[in-house]
């Protein structure tokens, strides 16, 4: 949590100027296009990793579909897991994030230049309502990070369950599941260090409707989930060699 603190104090002039450009586009959201909305978030992100020591290795770009939406299937082990796909991901995409996590300062504006969903656990009514906007929104083409996981707690480069209604939308949608393996996404701000570290970011290949289809979601969490641990795996193999 060092850095997470340090980050706050030594970034403060920049956080408030983003906390007000961030509220002036919010006030109106038609008449920036998500491309803008997306390079200044961007800039955000990279700043922040520029100012507390943080890189991140991108792979498998090329396997992200050319064209249409998708829905980014990640595992999730910290506060910088959607940070790092987002200064991977080239192309403007959103995020799926708790209601009460989404309020705090700069999270909040962060999501909104996104243009987000947010996620009220406490209403099963709300949380299909919002599912069906992102299904939606897919299907128009737009991009989505979705952590399955729901949480996370300490679990480093270990997966915790996955949560099989969180693949509704894929199925609703009928677009593509692309599958992301963060490796070493905890380190930044859980070790209680302000020494450099790397993160690895690989998008592996989508899974398109086609192959999905015909099963259900319980069926859908664990070929997923499958796929990602090994390629966390292979990637820490790799790093030890």
């Amino acid at each position: 949590m060092l850095r997470f603190y340090y980050v706050i104090i030594v970034s403060l002039p920049l956080i408030i100027y983003y906390i007000i450009r961030a509220r002036i586009i919010m006030r109106k959201p038609g008449k920036y296009s998500d491309e803008y909305c997306y390079k200044i978030a961007r800039n955000m992100v990279r700043k922040v990793m520029q100012n507390c020591f943080i890189k991140t290795n991108c792979y498998g770009l090329d396997n992200l579909p050319k064209e249409g939406g998708y829905i980014m299937i990640p595992n999730h082990q910290g506060k910088f897991d959607a940070l790092g796909i987002i200064n991977s991901h080239d192309e403007p995409c959103s995020v799926v994030i708790d209601l009460d996590r989404s309020k705090m300062i700069l999270t909040n504006e962060f999501i909104g230049l996104l243009r987000g969903i947010r996620l009220d656990k406490n209403d099963m009514r709300a949380q299909i309502k919002s599912m069906r906007q992102m299904a939606d929104e897919v299907k128009d083409g737009r991009r989505y990070i979705l952590f399955p996981e729901g949480g996370y707690d300490h679990n480093q480069n270990t997966l915790q369950e996955f949560m099989p209604g969180a693949f509704k939308t894929a199925l609703w949608s009928k677009q593509p599941i692309v599958p992301v393996a963060l490796v070493d996404s905890y380190k930044p701000f859980e070790l209680n260090s302000l020494k450099p570290v790397t993160t690895q970011v690989h998008f592996l290949k989508p899974i398109y409707y086609d192959e999905y289809k015909d099963m259900n979601t319980t069926e859908i969490a664990g070929m997923v989930k499958k796929l990602i641990e090994s390629k966390i795996a292979e990637a820490l193999d790799s790093a030890n060699k």
